[in-house]
């Protein structure tokens, strides 16, 4: 009986302990931040945005834009993303490069697709980027070597436009962490899988553009951005073994062509 008498008593004290805890945290603020931490994405996004869209050229061929946006559709209504929130960009350069800017934007550099063998070493890698959206990476790397207030400087018309254009350009050319790199592959497979799409051709790509690294006639900006490519290949494959599903392609194979014809034109 007093064993049970000092139980309950210890009960009723880590209840009281955890309901105080609890009352001294200031949840207002916490909700306050972020608010103003979401309002400053949104503003910084359109800010890093409207730098690319002034100094490089979007591809706004009507047959290329619907078949990547086709791409993009099916990947989000697979995975219960919405679609809203992620807004894709074309963009004519020979790179090899997709990435992530604040408030769901995703730039995709033409020579990604041409230099894809197939639909699916895009696809992953347009994953990979989706992930990085979803899973807050871009704001976690902003506000960790930018901060919170030379942020909010920025959108407020306090940031000089220097500081502004290098930091969108510190989001296309530098990577993320290894921890995060490695949790927006994974989280692609997953996509990939949950979409019908085979992740092993992203795997491939990796191989190739690691093998790909002295090659001096490529622009090769996603392999400085996502180092040791084989590394990842290999885990990517790794995590892929057993998921026994019947691979489909998004795109019919002539308009994969026909979109790379385009690319070129």
């Amino acid at each position: 009986m007093k064993k049970i008498i000092i139980q309950g008593v210890t009960i009723i004290a880590l209840f009281i302990s955890i309901w105080f805890t609890l009352t001294q945290i200031n949840w207002l603020t916490i909700f306050k931040v972020q608010k103003i931490t979401d309002n400053t994405e949104q503003k910084i996004g359109e800010l890093f945005w409207e730098i690319f869209q002034k100094t490089e050229k979007e591809n706004t061929n009507p047959f290329v834009v619907a078949s990547v946006d086709s791409i993009v559709t099916k990947i989000c209504s697979s995975n219960n993303i919405d679609r809203e929130l992620i807004k894709i960009h074309i963009l004519d350069k020979d790179d090899i490069n997709a990435f992530a800017l604040p408030n769901g934007y995703l730039i995709v550099y033409s020579g990604l697709i041409l230099n894809s063998d197939n639909q699916e070493e895009m696809i992953g890698v347009v994953c990979h980027e989706i992930a990085h959206i979803q899973l807050n990476h871009v704001m976690k790397k902003l506000l960790k070597e930018v901060g919170l207030s030379v942020l909010i400087s920025m959108t407020t018309g306090n940031g000089s436009s220097e500081n502004i254009r290098e930091t969108a350009k510190m989001l296309s050319s530098s990577a993320f962490d290894r921890n995060l790199e490695k949790e927006a592959d994974i989280k692609a497979v997953d996509y990939l899988v949950k979409a019908k799409i085979n992740p092993e051709p992203f795997a491939n790509f990796l191989y190739k553009i690691s093998e790909m690294e002295n090659d001096a006639t490529k622009y090769l900006t996603w392999i400085s951005n996502h180092p040791e490519s084989k590394e990842r290949a290999e885990y990517i494959i790794e995590y892929s073994k057993g998921k026994k599903i019947k691979y489909e392609s998004i795109l019919a194979i002539g308009t994969w062509d026909k979109m790379k014809e385009k690319l070129r034109e």
